[in-house]
């Protein structure tokens, strides 16, 4: 189980996953960096955190110098440390320099601070004092985990007069220190074993992996940037919403469609992008809608309701993705936005800026491949309910997975074969559907697959109770804010009623979360592994495609027409890989669909 994308992860550490010392290992090198007022400080430590004795003191390395000292250094496969790879990595990125590991102190303390397998560590329970009170007793002092950066300026700007320069090299090193002790048979303060089960330790130190090679995949990514034809995108443009207007003015098509809902709602000043405005003109014309919803639109038989549906489409076109979004985020055939790593709780990414994670159908046509080279567009599918009959061990729901399309096999064992309903009543089993046609479907579900469904079950009564739910590999849920609880305390009918809604709610939470969060974990352990199969294709001197593109559970791979059938074979195998790492090698398949693609509109 330990190959692959461990050995990509954990080389160099000098210890086996379970912690025992390696024979005929040595210490790992590991290298600190620490901002700095001339540039940048490098530290070598051993693996227990400490500075390496041949080199005790750190060494200072100028901004102009730090680019070809990293290079050099990274010919001894050291593994980067750091506060947070975004502070770092897109310089070196921008100066030629690729490396190959890092530890994020930022992202893996978010995750050892709350996971349920590190919840009596002395680290974790100084995350929970941190939030209660600044001051902090004994022995928690020096093992706080990283709070939220603040916004930084230039990498290497000198600080100003009377600032910190960042952070020093001794909080970076207590910090790693503290970390690695949360993921060690460490005790608490009165010595008892924390981590007893080896097997979790070494789920939660792939999952910290997996996380800081995500930030430096996410990264590299912001750097290589999604191929994007602004030629074609301004077309897409002009054939949706007329020529370019005027700063400040509506295109063609918008302004047309506004005069003829002026006309059809007889109100001759309306701005239909002025919500009030528009709610009180439909109620003027007797269309008596609560919102201005799709779905609640559609009920009327207004003749002013097509027109408005139009001009509601082309409008969140022209806003998210017109003329000023192509000014601003596509540079030279590149859109380069920021992704933010474990920016949602379960563990999937999220963006900063551009709206990367919502590509809308109407300009994908824009993403196009460089000539000579093809868009890879995979993605794992029914990736959740896969997972879903994984973690459950569902032998019988394992056996409708066999085939690619699970929701089939489902309404083979169980539905009479009608393919919707099965599909239904298994999302709504994950998401907490309990009412209409999924509701009416649970039951049957139920009696079929007795494991899943009652896996779900129980992660809902353990959200309904307050308690947490963790992932595979070791990402909990938050726990219930004190304002919850106190709803949880109810002296009259009606407050009993609220506060039992409001379980309901956080069970409904609770129930995805540890489906969604364990299909995050796979998702980055795939990418983790794709990364590192296309940099060893392109060491070999092979070529080799780049990831481009993540979101949930899609990758996208820019690779010359040559490469693509490797780049396919290292996709699939990494998606193999991934599934062995989580849950070792059982009979539940998670198949990958493959697309080569000009352009991302022909990928599906």
């Amino acid at each position: 189980m330990w190959t692959s994308l461990a050995a990509f992860l954990h080389r160099g550490q000098g210890m086996r996953a379970d912690h025992t010392p390696e024979q005929g290992r040595i210490d790992p090198m590991y290298l600190l960096l620490a901002a700095h007022a001339d540039g940048a400080a490098l530290q070598q430590l051993t693996a227990d955190g400490f500075p390496e004795p041949s080199n005790p003191e750190p060494r200072v390395v100028s901004a102009g110098d730090l680019a070809g000292v990293v290079r050099g250094l990274e010919e001894r496969h050291p593994r980067w440390i750091w506060h947070r790879t975004q502070d770092w990595y897109p310089a070196l990125l921008g100066a030629g320099v690729e490396l190959e590991r890092c530890y994020d102190l930022t992202l893996c303390g978010a995750i050892l601070a709350h996971s349920e397998f590190t919840a009596h560590t002395v680290y974790a329970q100084a995350a929970e004092k941190l939030t209660q009170d600044d001051e902090l007793p004994q022995p928690l002092r020096g093992l706080q985990p990283p709070a939220p950066p603040p916004e930084q300026g230039a990498l290497f700007d000198a600080p100003a007069p009377g600032q910190r320069p960042g952070q020093s090299l001794e909080a970076l090193r207590a910090e790693y220190a503290a970390q690695q002790e949360a993921l060690s048979q460490a005790g608490t303060a009165s010595g008892t074993a924390i981590i007893t089960d080896a097997g979790r330790r070494q789920r939660l130190q792939l999952l910290l992996a997996a996380e800081s090679a995500g930030a430096m995949i996410a990264a590299e990514m912001q750097h290589t940037g999604v191929p994007w034809r602004e030629e074609l995108h301004e077309q897409i443009l002009a054939d949706h919403l007329g020529p370019r207007p005027a700063p400040g003015q509506r295109p063609n098509k918008l302004e047309s469609l506004t005069a003829e809902l002026r006309l059809l709602l007889k109100s001759p000043a309306l701005n239909p992008d002025s919500p009030q405005e528009l709610m009180r003109a439909l109620h003027r014309n007797g269309i008596e809608v609560k919102t201005t919803r799709q779905w609640e639109l559609k009920e009327s038989s207004h003749p002013a309701i097509l027109p408005l549906l139009d001009y509601k489409k082309l409008a969140r076109l022209h806003a998210a993705n017109g003329w000023a979004w192509l000014d601003t985020w596509v540079k030279d055939g590149r859109f380069q936005p920021e992704y933010v790593v474990g920016g949602v709780v379960s563990g999937r990414w999220a963006s900063r800026g551009g709206g990367a994670l919502q590509i809308p159908r109407q300009v994908r046509g824009a993403v196009h491949a460089d000539p000579g080279h093809k868009l890879i567009v995979a993605d794992a599918s029914q990736l959740e309910p896969r997972v879903l009959v994984a973690l459950a061990q569902d032998s019988k729901m394992a056996e409708a997975a066999r085939d690619k399309d699970l929701y089939a096999g489902i309404a083979a064992q169980g539905f009479g074969g009608d393919r919707a309903k099965a599909k239904v009543a298994l999302l709504g089993a994950i998401y907490g559907a309990t009412t209409g046609e999924s509701g009416r479907l649970m039951p049957q579900l139920a009696r079929t697959y007795p494991r899943a469904v009652g896996f779900v079950e129980q992660a809902a009564r353990d959200g309904e109770a307050g308690r947490t739910v963790t992932s595979r590999l070791g990402r909990s849920s938050p726990p219930p804010s004190e304002r919850w609880l106190q709803s949880q305390h109810s002296t009259t009918a009606e407050e009993q009623r609220r506060a039992d809604s409001i379980a309901r709610s956080r069970g409904r939470f609770t129930r995805n979360f540890v489906v969604q969060g364990s299909a995050a974990d796979w998702a980055a352990c795939w990418l983790a592994e794709l990364r590192r199969r296309l940099r060893a294709m392109r060491s070999d001197g092979a070529a080799a495609g780049e990831l481009v593109f993540f979101l949930h559970d899609e990758v996208m791979v820019h690779c010359p027409e040559s490469a693509v059938g490797d780049c396919i074979k290292a996709i699939e195998d990494s998606a193999a890989t991934a599934k062995e790492l989580l849950f070792g090698r059982i009979p539940v398949e998670f198949p990958v669909s493959v697309a080569v693609v000009d352009s991302y509109d022909n990928a599906k």
